[in-house]
Formats: C-alpha cells, structure tokens, sequence
C-alpha cells in the first residue's frame, strides 16, 4: 500500500487526535492545524506542559499523553507532533504506552530513531507531513 493510501487510510478510521506542542497563538501551525481537524470532526486531546491546566480552542490543555488518558479515559489514534525533532523519540515512547495507533510528525520534523521505535511497537509513522494539508487532500 502507498503511503497516501495509508494516510487516507489513518485518517479516515481516525476519531481522536493527541496534538503534542499545541500553542495557545492563533497565528501558530499547531493552533491552525488544531483549530481546522476541531472543524472536521476529529476529537483532539492537546498536549503542552506550558499550558497544561489552560484551555486552548474551548478544550483543557494536558501535561502528557498519559495525563490525558488518565484524565479523559480517551483512546488515541494519532499523536501529532509539533515539536523539535530531538524531542520525539520522549513523545513517540509515550505514544506506545499510551497504545497509540498512529505517530504523525508535522513538516520538518524528522526523527528516524523515534520513527523506528514506534513502528517496531506497531505504530504507524508519518513524518515530515502535514496532517492540515494530507487531510485537504482527500476532501
């Protein structure tokens, strides 16, 4: 299968998105981004120690994935990165305790040691794509 019909794929049986790195700045990609998977449907669990306890786009802003889940009892499907790509391997390990399906990681942001990690545990890895643009895409 082509890595597009595997995004179609993910998103398409995706509900709930974990967007890692979310800002509370409307003029940020991650609060775009965020704001435009919130119009289409998705469930998002938004994730920033900064801002954890705040509420971003009307929805509480967590400390971790594991604090989410623990707050919420949600399943994610997706966690979306935003953030440095040193930073992924912490994110992508959480992601496999958490049981997530999917570790996406935004435009720029590659981590070939995270992406390995998550993909033995079973995850499936987009990197250096926009979940934004790939979901356009398919509309």
């Amino acid at each position: 299968m082509s890595e597009q019909a595997q995004i179609a794929q993910l998103l398409q049986h995706s509900k709930v998105i974990a967007i890692v790195g979310i800002s509370a700045n409307p003029q940020r990609p991650s609060y775009q981004v965020a704001a435009y998977l919130q119009s289409h449907g998705y469930t998002l669990l938004l994730i920033n120690p900064l801002e954890a306890g705040n509420t971003i786009l009307g929805l509480p802003c967590y400390d971790s994935l594991t604090q989410a889940i623990q707050k919420t009892a949600i399943q994610i499907d997706i966690v979306d990165c935003f953030r440095r790509s040193e930073s992924i391997p912490d994110i992508a390990e959480e992601a496999i305790l958490v049981k997530a399906k999917a570790v996406w990681m935004q435009q720029g942001v590659i981590n070939e040691l995270a992406a390995d990690m998550a993909r033995n545990a079973g995850l499936m890895v987009i990197m250096d794509r926009c979940i934004k643009i790939d979901h356009m895409l398919l509309s």
